[in-house]
């Protein structure tokens, strides 16, 4: 129970006081949840038959009237003992009506938890009305059907009108107001049409707990809720009373759980110290960088009961260990590369110390695809059966001696079959990652790649030998469906003539925002911006794997993916020396499942080694539809390309299907 239930009975039209049996779910007992039917998913709304009439039972049809509202309707169901217990009979009409009796106050409290403080509630048995204390006439009437069928109940809900929200209060113990720099008016304003729900003013309440919590003080709590229902407005106004309690900073972080993992490798990614201020927020972020290491399962940051000699809050991270070694398989398809098959082997703790090893193979056939320029290639020469793969070792060791350095190490050979051209090569390259926090990391390493690259410019056979550096920002609150914050990565790779050739410069950067316009993120402003350029070398004599190209599902929407961009001889793509491109959506849930995206995208791949606003930049307008599930959301996207285009093949419309938004 969140509150119990008075009545001051006051004079008609005058307010009166009330502590209130809120939350309708809490209204029910634990009654044990009938045995139902074998029904395929609940797809077709079937419901078990009660229980045959016998001797020695009392079979009843219990109904409901008075509300279609699916949500109260649900809550009456729940909290009724005469509708969850339908399957199980009661042996004699006294216990029917028993049943009805212990009904009659929860359904009131189940209206008042939905804002409806004058809602009534009426049983009746055949027609007999229930009443406390004259159940005579209601067991005679259940007992007449002893044996001839199912007894006939009904439920009957009066609603009456419903009450909203009119002012909330928040005050100390001492009975003062919090000041505003403290409690934002926000938190405690109210629109003239918020039902005075159980749902309504216990989320009010969490939003000011946590914005105490947030400001540092772990133990806030409300010690007393005051609501006051005027019945002749309709109308309740609520007062809470809150002790915020001391504030604290982080104290000690203990592990524990992970036995098989070295404990310098944990600490590594945990980046508060002791004295930081405490925040909800600075608790999450541990679990989530910690839940970083692939060897790991669950991570549970449990906080302390009380505050250390010093005033900071201890803290417990509890984990647990997953099998080290993994094995995977999968097969697609695909409009772009046709089928593939990809495997996978991978040990998620190699040595004790949170190391990753990983093999890959993956196999494709472009030739049973959509492929619009198989014929051009095929005049200009680029020999290929339409077979590609790419084979690939990675290693990531964490945690060097115990620091926030980590190693990463990775070697492959490819077979890369585009639309428009065809690469033979591979590589190997190692670097160092220094991880600044959770959200901000740079690397540099060495790389070094060789191999043939063919076109409709030509052959060219590469060997690149270079320093490769990055940095990368991440603080937003999700990888596949984030709602704020900033998402950016930048490179620079450097392949000097003197050892390389060709000797280039590639350049690299892209970021995202997320700006959420309301609180609970319904809806949603999501911007991205790509910058890449490539220089040291003309067009002709970079791989065509170090190109820019444009168009697809992750780049402009509604273009053939990889087309945007200079055009070679035989009408085929060539690539380009530069690139940009840009999208901006709108995120809009329309229920917790089902969400629409208008989005508009640019871009193009540039022919000079930086963007020429010269040329003409492609566009395109569409409209998404998300389905949210636990995992992240399934995306279908349609876009319409705005501009003609060279290289042509461009359709009306074009549909994307994946999981997780477009960036």
């Amino acid at each position: 129970m969140l509150f119990s239930r008075r009545s001051l009975a006051p004079p008609k039209g005058a307010a009166r006081f009330l502590l209130v049996a809120w939350a309708a779910g809490a209204a029910g007992l634990a009654l044990p949840e009938p045995a139902r039917a074998f029904d395929l998913f609940g797809l077709f709304g079937s419901e078990p038959e009660p229980p045959a009439p016998s001797p020695t039972a009392l079979p009843y049809a219990a109904k409901i009237t008075g509300t279609d509202d699916s949500d109260i309707l649900t809550a009456v169901q729940d909290a009724s003992a005469l509708y969850r217990l339908r399957q199980e009979a009661p042996p004699d009409g006294e216990g029917l009506v028993r049943r009805a009796e212990l009904d009659l106050g929860k359904l009131t409290d189940v209206l008042s938890g939905y804002g409806y403080y004058q809602g009534r509630a009426e049983i009746r048995i055949d027609g007999v009305p229930v009443a406390p204390g004259r159940t005579e006439a209601a067991v005679r009437a259940a007992e007449a059907w002893r044996n001839r069928g199912l007894v006939p109940v009904k439920l009957a809900v009066d609603l009456g009108p419903l009450y909203h929200l009119r002012r909330i209060a928040v005050r100390d113990p001492a009975g003062r107001p919090f000041p505003e720099e403290v409690l934002p008016p926000r938190l405690t304003r109210v629109g003239d049409d918020v039902p005075a729900r159980s749902a309504a003013v216990l989320a009010r309440e969490a939003a000011i707990v946590d914005r105490f919590r947030a400001q540092g003080h772990p133990f806030a709590k409300v010690v007393n809720r005051d609501p006051v229902v005027d019945d002749t407005a309709h109308v309740m106004d609520v007062t809470f009373t809150l002790d915020p309690g001391p504030k604290a900073g982080i104290g000690a972080v203990s592990v524990s759980g992970a036995p098989g993992m070295d404990p310098a490798t944990i600490r590594s990614f945990i980046y508060a110290e002791p004295g930081d201020p405490y925040s909800p927020q600075e608790v999450a972020a541990i679990r989530r960088s910690v839940a970083r290491l692939e060897g790991l399962g669950s991570v549970r940051v449990r906080e302390g009961t009380e505050l250390d000699a010093d005033g900071n809050l201890p803290l417990f991270v509890e984990l647990t260990e997953r099998e080290k070694n993994l094995i995977g398989v999968s097969a697609r398809y695909s409009t772009v590369d046709g089928p593939g098959v990809r495997a996978y082997y991978a040990n998620r703790n190699l040595f004790g110390g949170g190391e990753t090893f990983r093999l890959d193979a993956d196999i494709y056939y472009l030739g049973l695809g959509y492929d619009p320029f198989a014929q051009q290639r095929k005049q200009a020469g680029i020999g290929t059966n339409g077979l590609g793969g790419r084979l690939s070792a990675t290693y990531v060791q964490p945690a060097l001696w115990g620091t926030r350095n980590d190693f990463l190490a990775n070697a492959f050979v490819t077979r890369e079959v585009q639309q428009s051209y065809l690469v033979d090569g591979g590589g190997i390259s190692g670097a160092i990652r220094h991880r600044f926090s959770d959200t901000f990391s740079a690397q540099i390493g060495l790389d070094a790649q060789a191999g043939r690259s063919q076109d409709a410019l030509g052959t060219v056979n590469y060997r690149l030998i270079g320093v490769p550096a990055s940095v990368t920002y991440d603080s937003t609150d999700s990888l596949l469906d984030p709602t704020k914050g900033f998402r950016a990565i930048a490179s620079l790779a450097a392949y000097p003539g003197a050892i390389s050739d060709p000797g280039i410069l590639v350049a690299k950067a892209q970021g995202s925002t997320y700006y959420s316009l309301d609180d609970e993120s319904r809806y949603i402003l999501a911007g991205r911006i790509g910058f890449g350029s490539v220089s040291g070398a003309k067009l002709g004599e970079i791989p065509d794997n170090f190109r820019f190209f444009a168009g697809g599902g992750g780049s402009v929407r509604g273009y053939p993916y990889r087309t945007l961009g200079p055009i070679g001889p035989f009408n085929l793509p060539i690539g380009g020396r530069s690139l940009l491109e840009a999208s901006l959506e709108a995120r809009i849930k329309i229920t917790d499942t089902i969400g629409v995206v208008p989005f508009f995208d640019a871009g193009t791949a540039f022919a000079s080694s930086l963007p020429d606003f010269d040329e003409t930049i492609r566009k395109s307008v569409g409209i998404g539809l998300r389905y949210y599930t636990g995992i992240g959301p399934i995306r279908a996207d349609l876009a319409f390309p705005l501009d003609a285009y060279k290289g042509g093949h461009v359709r009306p419309a074009v549909l994307y299907l994946s999981l997780g938004q477009a960036f």
